[in-house]
């Protein structure tokens, strides 16, 4: 087990937590109160007569004395030792692999109507997005289309069936503002690709491409490690862009100057458009070759194996003294110069984990705090969950693959209002786990809210409660997923409510396990409501123009909550 750690190398000889050594200071303390505290008081022993003392004095009381003293010495200044961490061998991690994400930005803007490229631009963008689906290119994909603003239509997922069946409704008409912003697009990407820390790749379907977009993306590209994979959908011969309001006449055309100065940048390529699905499947090929990624060596601190755990066994052998009569009385020295192991000193790192000191912080209802102080993902999403914060609980529930972390994804994308993501993440925990009966009920309630936005003026949506689950009062337990109004019982609420306590050691972000058993139950006024959810005809383009604009309705007010 040790055998890796001789021979010592001096030269590498150092303390992984030399602050330790500062104990020292209390050990000589400790020495010296044994030294010369304890002196034997021989005032009274004159008082005996000579011929009688060998009788009335134990002799080895001295040396046993002299024993314990000796070995209490030694544990201390071992433990000393060992808490400081004594190393001089490196250790080789194994590197982290991490998942890396595709965003697809596609160009929504008037342009792509044009027919240089038939059927259209964009139709021939929609079969090439559906090829390279297809493909398989084995990655989280999420789908971002972008005119005059840029919104995420199809957040990352695994699920391709779900991006392909909004492909066909996206059009120019659905976007709320006109023109190409493509810096908007681009942060809208690295946004939803922050959920990881690995670079990820950018395809993007677009036809227009001037010299400030190409400073745009030089830039983008020394500030960020992702791909760029360009799809131009227009030809050098181009042609007018529709116009049914009239008005000056704009020509659209294949920019070759400036897409061979994109092609030179580090990390993109230009792809030909070709009459088969060659040019996506080829992407999709290098998305998988690339799949993991692999954190940089160099970028890590150096690992060092720790020593001091060679000083456990004679420390332990010596503490086993102190089960003897009268030696307990010794450790109680070194307890009067240990400081507190309350989880609130100054020193707490030094007795706690991040994470046991998160959970005492849960437990105090201080949320935010136990949210900085996780280093567990799912703990630390439980706790911006009840924090209320739910984008950041999205986050960190992102960085679980596991059916758990879907349903969980799920719950935190219920509660921020994304019904159509919530769809989609309960859908993907109930196909990774099929007896996920739960999931299965989250999935269909998710779907019936998100009919419901798709149809519903976005204001009247945040401003009249009538009209959907919004209904009840703000539940950030969801103890009533379904919105149906109805009360939990005392009973229900200690076994099923997510702000329920959880002890530390089986702690796993469970109190988001479960939904409540009354997910489907429905009080009369939630029985109407699903009858008029029958009555809708869900159109996905009516659903993402109501979508988009109310995004910008949000994006609106926040700036100006900012700005008072």
């Amino acid at each position: 087990m040790f055998k890796d750690l001789f021979p010592v190398v001096w030269s590498d000889f150092h303390f992984l937590r030399p602050m330790f050594l500062w104990l020292f200071i209390p050990v000589a303390i400790v020495v010296v109160l044994s030294l010369f505290g304890g002196k034997e008081q021989v005032k009274w022993k004159k008082h005996i007569a000579p011929h009688l003392r060998p009788f009335m004095i134990n002799k080895g009381s001295g040396r046993t004395r002299a024993l314990m003293q000796g070995l209490l010495i030694f544990g201390l200044v071992l433990g000393v030792m060992g808490l400081s961490g004594p190393t001089w061998k490196r250790v080789e991690e194994p590197a982290k692999q991490l998942e890396t994400p595709l965003v697809i930005l596609l160009d929504l803007s008037q342009s792509m109507l044009i027919e240089d490229i038939q059927p259209s631009r964009l139709q021939r963008a929609k079969f090439k997005l559906t090829d390279f689906l297809e493909a398989n290119p084995g990655a989280r994909v999420g789908l971002i289309a972008f005119a005059g603003t840029a919104h995420t239509v199809v957040p990352l997922t695994r699920d391709y069936d779900i991006i392909k069946s909004h492909i066909e409704s996206l059009s120019p008409s659905i976007m709320p503002v006109a023109g190409q912003n493509q810096r908007e697009a681009l942060e809208l990407a690295d946004s939803v690709m922050s959920v990881t820390d690995a670079p990820g790749t950018i395809v993007l379907f677009a036809d227009d491409f001037t010299q400030d977009d190409f400073t745009l993306y030089q830039n983008y590209l020394t500030s960020h490690e992702h791909n760029m994979e360009i799809m131009p959908m227009n030809t050098p011969s181009g042609g007018e862009v529709p116009n049914p309001e009239g008005g000056e006449v704009i020509h659209s055309q294949l920019n070759t100057d400036v897409l061979s100065r994109f092609a030179s940048l580090e990390r993109v390529r230009v792809n030909a458009l070709t009459l088969d699905d060659s040019d996506v499947r080829l992407i999709a090929t290098k998305v998988q070759q690339n799949l993991k990624f692999t954190e940089k060596g160099d970028e890590k601190e150096d690992e060092w194996r720790d020593a001091g755990v060679l000083f456990i066994w004679p420390v332990a052998l010596i503490m086993l003294l102190w089960f003897r009569r009268g030696w307990v009385v010794y450790s109680l020295v070194i307890m009067a110069f240990t400081s507190s192991c309350s989880n609130n000193g100054a020193f707490s790192d030094w007795w706690y984990t991040k994470d046991y000191q998160g959970q005492q912080a849960m437990d105090s209802g201080d949320f935010d705090t136990a949210a900085a102080l996780f280093q567990d993902p799912l703990r630390k999403g439980v706790a911006y969950f009840k924090a209320g914060n739910y984008d950041e609980a999205i986050k960190a529930f992102n960085q679980d693959t596991s059916a758990m972390g879907a349903y969980n994804l799920g719950l935190a994308y219920y509660q921020s209002g994304d019904y159509l993501s919530a769809q989609m993440a309960f859908g993907e925990a109930a196909e990774m786990d099929p007896e996920n009966e739960l999931a299965k009920q989250g999935q269909e309630q998710a779907e019936h809210l998100a009919g419901t936005n798709s149809s519903a003026d976005p204001k009247e949506a945040e401003e009249t409660p009538e009209e959907g689950p919004e209904n009840n009062k703000q539940n950030d337990s969801m103890e009533d997923l379904s919105g149906g109004g109805q009360e939990a019982t005392k009973e229900d609420m200690e076994k099923e409510r997510l702000e329920e306590t959880v002890a530390t050691d089986i702690m796993k972000a469970k109190e988001l396990d479960e939904v409540p058993d009354d997910l489907g139950a429905s009080s009369p006024q939630q029985q109407n409501f699903k009858v008029l959810l029958q009555q809708i005809d869900d159109d996905p383009a009516l659903f993402l123009q109501k979508k988009f604009e109310y995004q910008i309705k949000k994006r609106n007010q926040k700036q100006k909550g900012n700005e008072n």
